[in-house]
């Protein structure tokens, strides 16, 4: 009995501590309970209300519209045009594959670009717009609001595309725009901030130059959706910003007939104002339609303008590197006048050839010129001549003189990425270049413009332009900016720096070249030492072009108003062995990738000069024959259309 009761008492013992026990338990879990969801309701409250409203609400991105480019008088010449696209948004289909059979066949979509659209929504998240065509024709457009009761989650939509009017006359200076690729967004934060499927961006040229301008910012849209993410109702609507309008300094008109004028021809032309720099013309020939590029160029249309043996793609006003020929020589006559290495009247007799420590040297004319001074030197293209006094300067004055108007140094700065310096050679550049010695022989050949010379089209423009104004340095610009000197403001710097360049220590100035200019952003500061040396030099080639034996003279203008100066090049592309000399071929006679280029640079009109030009004709044959008409067709153009451009110019300078 006692033992019985032991037992109990026990037991009864035993099962009051399991419930405290379990009573504890259970209390601290209501505890806990209590309190996390104390602190999720109220610690947290803003936390996971944000959360949900991520889950309930959700935003799209609209492409951002593009900024436009308008020549100078206003003409878009690259825009936004509207066009017909179908969209889809995939986690509104409730069968995608239906969907897809039906777009396919209704729009004649190749098994192609059918593969490309499945690869393609794989790899979207499934709220994201999915584009089945960019550019539906009025017919396809049609045949889908016929079918749309039958297709679901297809969205026929108003878009804006970028669009070139004028085709291939702005290619090389504008660029063109495709899809944003993997390497742009890495690239670009506005890109990768602004990309939504189908974003364009800027691929080459100043579409690429200035894409952050361009670009704009995308509209979103927001949407309320439900728990499988569908659509219910549009919360808001956040307008974009549209892309910055720029305006170029090109005149569309000079640059169509460029382009016309080197229709058939590989080259470049290249047309400036030689007080305040701004490009009337800058054109690149052969040239493509960049609107081919919208949507993706086919595979037929790339090879054809890729295996282009006149290379298309090439900018050659930048980008082609060319011997200068004897376009080189007013420049090669100014710095043996700044060095006091001749004078004027300093005369070589031209037999046609000339001999150097057993080497030959060839003058273009056969039986020589005869006893000429340095203007008949000019005006005739006396080669003798040259080599004689480019022996006398040496080639590192030249490199000082040469650099200080331009070559030798990229004329945009780092705007385009394809633009090359070219070479201006020196003793000590071939030393750190080729690790060579310089030679005599490459002296001489580098007076006529020959050897290791290499220059840009545009930067034979820079030189003609800077020697046109008098000597005085500009700064070439493609956008109009308001912040750059008017040409009253950089005539009335000229005169100031004439009236103060007696003071100068010229002879510092002149040993120090370009470098000693750097400090001095964008003033017209003088190139030269004497401007004497200039005014002589640009006599020389008027002589050139308006006197009897001179090498344009056939290209001349009678009419004053349209009477300009210049100089004919000649750029050999191969050596002429003695025995093709011999032969005296023409040049339909020499193959095409043998043939010399053709070279003309020129400023008019002579009596009030306001603008300066460079010719290049790839394989063009003499520069007199090839390039030197080009270059008079097309400067009656640009002095017949200064007086529209100044009315444009105080327009603006009004409403400014």
């Amino acid at each position: 009995m006692i033992n019985s009761s032991s037992d109990n008492v026990r037991k009864l013992n035993s099962i009051n501590r399991r419930m405290f026990i379990t009573g504890s338990l259970k209390f601290f879990i209501m505890i806990g309970i209590v309190s996390r969801l104390f602190f999720l309701q109220v610690k947290e409250n803003k936390k996971y209300l944000t959360l949900s409203d991520k889950n309930r609400l959700r935003e799209w991105k609209l492409p951002p519209i593009r900024g436009e480019f308008i020549d100078y008088f206003g003409n878009t010449v690259a825009g936004n045009s509207e066009v017909y696209q179908l969209h889809v948004i995939p986690e509104q289909v409730e069968d995608f594959k239906y969907l897809m059979v039906r777009l396919k066949d209704i729009l004649n979509l190749s098994q192609t670009h059918f593969s490309k659209l499945l690869k393609k929504k794989n790899s979207q998240k499934p709220w994201e717009t999915l584009v089945i065509s960019e550019n539906l024709t009025w017919n396809q457009f049609s045949k889908i609001n016929f079918f749309l009761h039958d297709l679901e989650g297809a969205k026929p939509v108003l878009s804006v595309v970028r669009n070139y009017p004028y085709s291939d006359n702005y290619t090389h200076i504008l660029g063109y725009v495709s899809e944003a690729s993997v390497n742009d967004l890495n690239e670009n934060d506005s890109i990768k901030k602004n990309h939504v499927p189908g974003l364009r961006v800027g691929k080459t040229g100043l579409e690429k130059a200035l894409e952050n301008q361009l670009i704009g910012t995308n509209s979103i849209q927001r949407y309320e959706v439900n728990a499988y993410g569908k659509r219910i109702n549009q919360i808001d609507h956040i307008e974009g910003i549209k892309g910055d309008k720029i305006r170029l300094t090109i005149d569309t008109e000079v640059q169509k007939y460029a382009n016309e004028l080197m229709e058939g021809k590989a080259g470049s032309v290249s047309v400036m104002d030689i007080y305040t720099g701004d490009i009337i013309a800058l054109h690149s020939s052969p040239s493509f339609d960049p609107n081919l590029f919208l949507y993706g160029i086919n595979l037929e249309e790339w090879k054809k303008i890729n295996k282009d043996p006149l290379k298309p793609l090439l900018n050659k006003s930048i980008s082609g590197l060319y011997s200068p020929g004897s376009t080189i020589k007013p420049i090669v006559a100014l710095s043996a006048l700044e060095n006091d290495v001749i004078s004027p009247k300093f005369k070589v007799y031209c037999t046609g050839k000339t001999e150097f420590y057993d080497q030959t040297y060839h003058c273009w004319k056969e039986k020589g010129h005869k006893a000429v001074n340095l203007r008949e030197a000019i005006k005739q293209s006396c080669d003798t001549y040259f080599y004689e006094i480019a022996r006398l300067l040496g080639v590192d004055r030249l490199n000082i003189t040469a650099k200080k108007f331009g070559l030798g140094e990229k004329v945009f700065d780092n705007m385009f990425m394809e633009e090359k310096k070219g070479i201006v050679p020196s003793t000590k550049w071939k030393k750190n270049a080729i690790g060579q010695n310089w030679y005599l022989g490459e002296t001489l050949i580098n007076g006529i413009g020959q050897g290791y010379i290499q220059t840009t089209p545009l930067q034979l423009c820079l030189m003609t332009a800077q020697l046109a104004n008098g000597g005085f340095k500009i700064f070439p610009n493609l956008i109009v900016n308001k912040k750059q000197k008017t040409y009253e403001e950089v005539i009335s710097s000229i005169n100031q720096q004439l009236q103060e360049h007696k003071t100068l220590d010229k002879d510092s100035i002149f040993e120090k070249g370009t470098q000693f200019f750097s400090k001095f952003s964008n003033s017209n500061f003088p190139l030269f030492r004497n401007p004497e040396n200039v005014k002589f030099v640009l006599d020389a080639m008027y002589g050139s072009t308006n006197e009897v034996f001179g090498t344009s003279y056939s290209s001349r203008y009678e009419d004053e108003k349209y009477r300009y100066a210049g100089k004919t090049g000649t750029a050999q592309v191969k050596r002429i062995t003695e025995a093709e000399r011999e032969l005296d071929l023409d040049t339909s006679q020499i193959p095409y990738e043998q043939r010399d280029h053709a070279l003309f640079v020129a400023f008019g009109p002579y009596k009030n000069p306001r603008y300066a030009l460079s010719v290049f004709v790839e394989h063009g044959g003499s520069g007199s024959k090839t390039a030197a008409p080009i270059a008079k067709k097309l400067f009656k153009v640009i002095i017949d259309r200064h007086e529209d451009r100044e009315k444009i110019r105080t327009l603006k300078s009004r409403e400014i």
